[in-house]
């Protein structure tokens, strides 16, 4: 029987959630799997990935052939990396205990890459946040100074209209 792991999809239209999962290659999209190996949510940024890495270095030991989108999750995950350790400590290159060493290196270095990208993507968005105050803050002041203005000029032709009408006043007061 091949075996895939690949995606298979839940979730609700325009919001889509899979479960990686170890299936018969015969089996529909969304039909019956051997095991559940994962999930993944490619609605965050970075997307959310839960992955089991021993199951699917299990299932990669036993043959089961990754589609190209569940491959470059286990890349992702370091489970490709794990399964090629596996097979060199089997041939004997290195002992397991290297072989964890190494994969402990790899999965540090890559925490810290993906945290430094939240970090940014954190950085960028307050700075966004704190630009479009500012211009708010702009537009406020602006919005101000011109109804400032406005009621400035009113009172000036108020006190221009009751200075016409005394001086109205004073020429009929004259003329009597």
């Amino acid at each position: 029987m091949p075996v895939k792991i690949r995606l298979q999809r839940h979730g609700k239209k325009g919001k889509p959630f899979y479960w990686i999962v170890a299936a018969d290659s015969r089996s529909k999209r969304d039909g019956k799997f051997l095991e559940k190996i994962g999930t993944y949510n490619p609605n965050h940024n970075p997307a959310i990935i839960d992955l089991d890495v021993n199951d699917a270095v299990k299932w990669l030991q036993n043959g089961a052939q990754p589609t190209d989108t569940a491959r470059a999750i286990l890349s992702y995950k370091g489970a490709l990396l794990k399964n090629h350790l596996v097979g060199g400590v089997r041939k004997g290159a290195l002992t397991e205990e290297q072989a964890e060493a190494k994969f402990q290196a790899w999965l540090e270095e890559k925490e810290a890459k993906v945290s430094g990208k939240k970090d940014g993507l954190a950085k960028a968005e307050a700075d966004a946040k704190a630009k479009a105050l500012a211009a708010e803050k702009e537009i406020n002041e602006k919005r101000k100074a011109a109804a400032a203005e406005a009621e400035a000029a009113a009172k000036a032709e108020e006190e221009a209209a009751k200075a016409a009408e005394n001086a109205e006043e004073a020429t009929e007061e004259a003329a009597e």
